[in-house]
């Protein structure tokens, strides 16, 4: 591996075949979920693929049974109470989302278990996603007491349609890796045990064809995704306005206590 890559802690980087890179978000223990160090890593990779000439295309996964448990609850108490923290992880989120677009080599998503927070950022915006049938996919902000930022806004309504967003986004409904494929939100839904070979599979037939062809169709499609920007910057800015009221902080609570929260009422808006 080149020192481009020698600095990644929570990213274990391999290359299973020649021309592709394996991102493997890794911390087991909480089920890869991103805490400070990942979520500035996943924002970064993206770009020192993009710059690698000897890279044709990447996959992106989770260690063990989980791809990514969704965020770091103390990194979440460092955004509610500490505005420098707060405008860090704010641009890096935004970058997180730009970078995979704008990312010229194609990515490859293999999602199994708990898909949640910053790792189903890069999941569901990969240029081929690929489910396990008992993948969990939840975008879990309303329950956290934010609005839907991250990626949802720009993605998912393009990918299964506005009424089915609003169900999964307003309710933090979750989906199974099958229901995800019927929808249209992933691109694939296969058997757990093939998850990952499948991932390698398609991620080498990327790598085997055309560069120019391949990355300038991902190009010129993700104009779509270009177009839905000032949609993504709104949903990003109103989640994180979020963190500095009162139901962030109920909501993170509540997950500690493992019980349902109790969010303010009198709303003015």
């Amino acid at each position: 591996m080149s020192d481009r890559y020698g600095s990644y802690q929570r990213l274990k980087l391999d290359r299973p075949k020649e021309r592709i890179l394996r991102i493997v978000m890794d911390s087991p223990k909480r089920l890869n979920a991103a805490d400070a160090v990942m979520h500035q890593e996943l924002t970064r990779i993206w770009r020192d693929i993009d710059e690698d000439e000897t890279v044709s295309a990447a996959i992106i996964t989770g260690a063990g049974k989980a791809f990514s448990g969704g965020g770091d609850l103390d990194l979440v108490k460092d955004m509610s109470e500490n505005f420098k923290t707060l405008t860090r992880v704010w641009k890096e989120a935004r970058d997180l989302v730009y970078n995979i677009i704008n990312c010229s080599k194609p990515v490859v998503s293999a999602m199994q278990g708990p898909a949640v927070g910053a790792g189903l950022v890069a999941g569901l915006l990969a240029d081929v996603s690929i489910a396990g049938k008992t993948a969990r996919i939840i975008d879990g902000h309303t329950r956290l007491g934010v609005a839907a930022g991250d990626h949802a806004a720009i993605v998912w309504p393009l990918l299964c349609g506005l009424a089915k967003s609003k169900y999964h986004l307003l309710l933090c409904e979750p989906l199974s890796g099958e229901e995800a494929e019927r929808i249209g939100l992933v691109s694939l839904c296969v058997e757990d045990e093939a998850l990952q070979d499948k991932a390698l599979e398609i991620a080498e037939r990327l790598a085997a064809g055309s560069p120019t062809a391949i990355r300038w169709t991902k190009y010129a499609l993700n104009n779509w995704l270009r177009m839905a920007g000032p949609t993504f910057d709104t949903s990003l800015a109103l989640e994180f306005l979020g963190f500095n009221g009162p139901d962030v902080r109920e909501g993170r609570a509540s997950i500690l206590e493992k019980r349902a929260p109790n969010f303010e009422k009198d709303c003015p808006l």
